[in-house]
């Protein structure tokens, strides 16, 4: 199948494919007299495969040594649960990052003075509770 064909089936756009392409992931096809690229049948299920892997956050480097240990014929179950649980150790840090994040944006709402806004010198962001109004 030409590039529209395989993208049209797998939901990319025909410039992901020949992304794709250019960066290894998918095999360069045979191309036709008039020089269309002309794609496996297989290639669909590649590009399923690679946008799953992103779905879960992979990155295309660490796609293709899934998809370099799966061309071998070997099962890339193994390397493919280190590299999900490293994913998961990092989603966990940034699960803690946004949750101290989160807990130091409710301590700020949480010093704001109620009610009107007091007058505030250049360089502070907000005089302090029951600061001086005046300066």
């Amino acid at each position: 199948m030409r590039v529209a064909e395989l993208a049209r089936e797998t939901g990319v756009r025909p410039d992901t494919v020949r992304y794709y392409e250019r960066t290894g992931l998918l095999a360069p096809p045979p191309r036709t007299a008039s020089g269309y690229r002309q794609y496996p049948a297989d290639a669909a299920e590649r590009i399923r495969f690679i946008q799953g892997c992103q779905r879960l956050g992979l990155r295309l480097k660490e796609i293709a040594e899934l998809l370099a240990v799966r061309d071998t014929g070997v099962c890339p179950c193994e390397p493919a649960e280190t590299l999900l649980h490293r994913h998961i150790a990092e989603l966990d840090a940034e699960i803690r990052r946004l949750s101290g994040l989160r807990a130091e944006l409710v301590r700020m709402v949480g010093a704001l003075p109620g009610g009107e806004c007091p007058d505030i010198a250049p360089g502070v962001w907000c005089p302090p509770e029951g600061g001086d109004r005046d300066g």
